[in-house]
């Protein structure tokens, strides 16, 4: 068959759904194909960044790739920003890309560059098709590494006279394996080590939102009371309202939570992912007895030596340590520390629930507010910006992969797109990206993307005229910041001229009913409020004034 008919069929065979892109001239073969196909949906964005950003969300919220697509030259350049940040924040994704013929890329030539070459920095793997006769081992090769523990982006490189060509292959049969665990020896010192520990804590990372990962996390914590301190990506791998949920960790700034690391003998790392929150943060003087359990081997870092590693899959690995646990008489930890912390932690929850202001909104009411309207298994997006610091702090969860955040590349404009994607695997959730006005405007063009597909998605933008983020980071480090302030658009003229619903917001009593207005409105809505950031440095001035509550 012709090849770009044998590509589409190898994709079909690997269970693809979705591929978000914008098409070219060099791709056209292969978009033609694509047409033809009864299993996968081809979503034509308006750029291709916000292509990535779908591919990576739903990468995230599935488990499984989807294909983000662009032509050769700058329509594979709009693809790395949301590539690099899919294969950072561990979605697995597939990179399609079209190129110039293999008969003009050995010379200068329009639009041709070294696609292949740009991609291998923020990719697991790149590749460009040499004969079509390879194209079903290529695109074996790339789901199953895409898909493997830690996952990613896969690149795949289709020149324009390669796709034309006939092809005498057929796809590969998909088989399926299980990852391996560890072996009995290293998890019984393992379990040794948690046994002699008096005040044990664990530290959760991105792995542990896998869902057979959470469960077997969730019966662990039942059966001893050990506290769980999530990242910004594992929140929801436990329970927000399970006595050892301990909420998360990762502002700059020490928060209580940090006390109950610091309080700690041993820490047990799950799924702990350096790109999130680094060593030297909450084991800065290399004391602390660490037990490391992932997929893979430790990184090597002077403050994240760990006496021992539970390599192999993680699920397993919490699976091997309760079957332990339950062959004991019952373990005892003192967790004092960890019932003072979460105590105070809800305590400064509830501070701001009833506020009643007008002109601008506190962040910690508005994400108050949030959680009482999104249900337990409704999803959370946020983008990259001041707000994302105080959702990170103040907005938990009850499940897994129901609030996303960017925290290992952390690119700005990465919520609204990937709502979209959101809507597509759960139309029946409430689905919401939270975004600073700076961030949204980033993609603003998917507005249009979103109103086609008539995603029933609400946009919840803060307003504060700049750069807020960087702004309180400049003003913690020098004590003023330097130009940060831009205007915007009117929200409700630019929510009507999409045809979406808008809202506005300005008196804080009136949001819960504001937010539950937009998403019992059929399409997409916008929902802009004031945003009160004097409340940035009482936070940065409260955490720096952190006295531990044991």
């Amino acid at each position: 068959m012709k090849a770009s008919d044998l590509f589409v069929k190898c994709l079909e065979t690997e269970g693809i759904e979705y591929i978000f892109g914008v098409p070219g001239e060099e791709n056209a073969d292969f978009v033609q194909s694509l047409e033809r196909s009864d299993a996968i949906k081809f979503v034509l964005t308006r750029h291709e960044q916000g292509a990535a950003f779908m591919a990576e969300v739903y990468g995230r919220l599935t488990g499984n790739p989807a294909g983000c697509l662009g032509t050769l030259g700058p329509g594979a350049t709009n693809l790395i920003t949301g590539v690099a940040d899919g294969n950072m924040d561990r979605a697995p994704m597939l990179v399609l890309t079209g190129q110039g013929s293999t008969e003009r890329q050995h010379k200068e030539s329009h639009q041709v560059m070294d696609v292949v070459a740009m991609f291998r920095p923020v990719t697991k793997w790149a590749h460009a098709i040499q004969h079509p006769d390879n194209i079903p081992e290529v695109v074996r090769k790339a789901v199953r590494l895409a898909r493997t523990e830690k996952p990613g982006a896969v690149h795949i490189e289709l020149a324009e006279n390669l796709a034309a060509m006939d092809a005498t292959t057929d796809p590969l049969e998909v088989i399926r394996f299980r990852r391996p665990g560890p072996d009995d020896k290293i998890v019984n010192r393992a379990f040794e080590l948690i046994k002699q520990a008096k005040r044990p804590v664990i530290l959760a990372g991105n792995g542990c939102i896998r869902k057979r990962a959470s469960k077997q996390l969730r019966a662990l914590c039942e059966k001893t009371g050990i506290g769980v301190i999530s990242t910004f990506m594992a929140k929801g791998c436990v329970d927000m309202d399970a006595d050892y949920c301990l909420y998360t960790i990762g502002l700059q700034s020490k928060d209580m939570v940090a006390c109950a690391i610091d309080a700690a003998d041993v820490v047990l790392t799950l799924g702990y992912d350096m790109v999130e929150y680094p060593p030297s943060v909450w084991n800065p003087n290399r004391d602390k007895i660490v037990i490391h359990a992932d997929f893979l081997p430790a990184e090597i870092d002077k403050n994240y030596h760990p006496q021992v590693e539970l390599v192999g899959d993680l699920a397993h690995t919490l699976w091997m340590l309760n079957e332990r646990i339950d062959a004991t008489d019952g373990l005892s930890f003192d967790t004092s520390h960890q019932l003072a912390v979460r105590r105070d932690m809800q305590a400064d929850f509830e501070e701001h629930k009833d506020d009643d202001t007008d002109g601008s909104i506190r962040p910690q009411k508005a994400l108050w507010d949030v959680r009482q309207v999104m249900g337990p298994s409704d999803i959370v997006l946020s983008d990259v910006g001041a707000h994302k610091m105080w959702i990170a702090r103040y907005y938990h969860c009850h499940e897994p992969n129901t609030c996303l955040i960017s925290n290992g590349f952390c690119s700005m404009g990465f919520a609204f797109p990937g709502a979209i994607a959101a809507s597509l695997v759960y139309p029946e959730r409430r689905v919401m990206a939270i975004c600073g006005d700076g961030g949204f405007l980033m993609n603003v063009q998917e507005m249009e993307t979103a109103k086609r597909l008539k995603s029933n998605i609400v946009v919840f933008v803060w307003e504060d005229f700049g750069y807020g983020l960087i702004a309180w980071k400049q003003d913690n480090e020098f004590g003023h910041h330097t130009r940060l302030d831009f205007t915007n658009p009117d929200w409700l003229k630019l929510a009507d001229a999409f045809g979406w619903n808008g809202y506005r917001c300005d008196r804080s009593a009136d949001l819960q009913d504001t937010l539950n207005q937009a998403f019992d409105a059929d399409g997409p809505s916008l929902v802009s409020i004031p945003i009160d950031y004097r409340e940035n440095p009482k936070l940065t001035e409260r955490l720096g004034n952190i006295a531990c509550p044991i």
